[in-house]
């Protein structure tokens, strides 16, 4: 049986490759071997687009279905198992609607990020620490093309001219790739999965993230609007540890939550507003920055403004949102310590804000109340390091206090100038 697909000259070369593999593969007509599967998937690639006509627009469903057909009328498919035909579809499907061969790392619950350096190096983390998978991707030219198709179809364009993009999934994952020459390696791809876990305050204290009374001190402060800065390094659990303090903000209350990438998750609230910064478009244009959703906000008659990630000149605004009436706020930030959090953000309001340093000091001395430091041990582990509250400036020079500090396994209380 002929294909009803018409072969273009370079699909014509396939098939005679695919046939002399055939040919040599003896008399057994039901095994994988004697079919090129590379080929034979790179043919069919052809031949589902042809029968799509372009038509990206269709369901999952729909898609499997042109699967199906494609491979029930292709000659060298028909040598396949059943079993094998159902592969074969799972891996046309994942290659040309989800991330080919990360897509079972995609559906695994356990692991939360994924790293691709390149077509060969691939790692995943697992319970919180790093493992380096087996599988690879054939060359960096095709690992290329499954990142940009993953782009395109959210219109996020990414070539040479543009070779850095970022990207939310549907389900509030993040994704980083960045191409060569850019990336003189090959073409780098990050994935950070949305597990969707919201552990309450109960189950942190279970697993030693943070001890009974110091977890008692911090929704103590949320309930009394206190001003909480939580930083920490790169996957330390900063954003999770806000969503648990959400859950203590009184439910009566309007809350407008800002994020570069939407990644929060209050639960309880009814008047939430959710603001979410926009990258600029293929060309250049429409950007919206976090500065600007803050003073957006503003106009919204919040009780509270959640900034889900302070990193640049917007901390100025968020330092003025916090003295013109709002306090309470929750935000998180990069640093390795509750001290290195204050002296970061004045350089990043200094950076956003003509005002003279002194005067600097003295809004981030009046607007934060209490900083919380999260680390991730060489374990996996995530837990509080410490908790400091604002203290008296001392020549020019931000004080953090320390409440509660982590000695050994154990989150001890301090004495404070405030006992």
């Amino acid at each position: 049986m002929r294909s009803k697909y018409k072969d273009s000259a370079v699909e014509a070369s396939d098939n005679r490759r695919l046939s002399t593999a055939t040919a040599d593969g003896g008399t057994d007509n039901n095994s994988q071997s004697q079919v090129d599967m590379d080929l034979l998937r790179k043919r069919l690639s052809l031949h589902i687009l042809q029968e799509m006509h372009e038509d990206n627009e269709i369901s999952d469903d729909a898609f499997r279905e042109v699967i199906a057909d494609v491979i029930a009328n292709d000659e060298f498919s028909m040598r396949l198992t059943l079993s094998e035909k159902r592969n074969l579809a799972a891996s046309l499907f994942n290659k040309m609607r989800r991330l080919d061969i990360l897509q079972p790392m995609m559906d695994d619950p356990g692991i939360t990020e994924i790293m691709v350096n390149g077509a060969n190096c691939i790692f995943f983390e697992k319970s919180g620490r790093l493992f380096q998978s087996s599988l690879q991707f054939k060359d960096a030219e095709y690992l290329e093309s499954v990142i940009t198709s993953f782009f395109s179809r959210a219109n996020r364009p990414l070539n040479e001219s543009s070779p850095i993009a970022d990207l939310r999934l549907p389900d509030g994952s993040r994704a980083n790739a960045v191409l060569p020459p850019v990336a003189p390696d090959g073409p780098i791809f990050t994935i950070r999965k949305f597990t969707g876990v919201r552990p309450d305050m109960e189950t942190l204290i279970r697993q030693g993230f943070v001890s009974k009374e110091a977890s008692e001190y911090l929704s103590s402060a949320v309930i009394s609007k206190k001003t909480i800065f939580i930083c920490g390094g790169t996957g330390s659990g900063k954003t999770t540890f806000l969503n648990t303090l959400s859950s203590f903000i009184p439910k009566n209350e309007r809350v407008v939550t800002i994020e570069d990438s939407a990644e929060l998750r209050l639960q309880g609230i009814d008047n939430l507003v959710r603001l979410e910064a926009r990258l600029p478009g293929p060309d250049g244009q429409g950007s919206i920055d976090i500065g600007k959703l803050i003073r957006t906000a503003l106009r919204m008659r919040p009780d509270r403004i959640i900034v889900g990630e302070v990193r640049g000149e917007e901390a100025a605004e968020m330092l003025h949102a916090l003295h013109t009436g709002h306090p309470g706020s929750l935000c998180t930030g990069h640093a390795n310590s509750c001290t290195e959090m204050l002296n970061r953000l004045a350089t990043m309001v200094m950076a956003g804000s003509s005002l003279p340093f002194d005067a600097v000091i003295r809004q981030i001395e009046m607007g934060i109340d209490i900083l919380v430091h999260i680390r991730r041990n060489s374990d996996g582990k995530r837990v509080v390091d410490e908790i400091c509250q604002m203290g008296p400036s001392e020549s020019d020079r931000l004080v953090a206090l320390p409440v509660f500090i982590r000695k050994e396994h154990n989150l001890e209380k301090c004495i404070t100038l405030n006992e």
